[in-house]
């Protein structure tokens, strides 16, 4: 019986590192050992970055919704605080949205939660 070589195989891992190393500057695009290297280390740092954005997002929002809630007389533990005992149950995400888009209904939830404090 005929031996099976490779090559062929070979190629086409290669060539799979390859395209995902495209656009990488000099031999990290162009050579496989390096392209290796490079393409590994890049997808254990996006793995890592989703991981980060979703932290840096809840960052933003808690900012956002701290800024508002000191417009309307309170600090964010006060007002998040506040929102428990008052029995509304509401994300920071919405919030956020709330503080940046309708100042209106965001001080109408922070009267809320100034009444439930008082």
């Amino acid at each position: 019986m005929a031996r099976i070589k490779g090559g062929m195989n070979a190629k086409k891992k290669h060539n799979r590192t390859l395209k995902l190393a495209k656009g990488y500057r000099g031999a990290r695009s162009k050579q496989y050992r390096v392209a290796k290297q490079s393409v590994m280390r890049a997808l254990t740092s996006s793995y890592a970055g989703r991981k980060q954005r979703k932290r840096q997002m809840r960052q933003l929002w808690i900012a956002r919704i701290n800024a508002a809630a000191r417009i309307n007389g309170l600090s964010y533990s006060k007002l998040m605080h506040g929102l428990k005992v008052a029995g509304v149950d509401m994300n920071r995400k919405m919030l956020a949205e709330l503080a940046v888009n309708d100042a209106a209904g965001f001080a109408a939830i922070a009267d809320v939660a100034k009444k439930a404090l008082a």
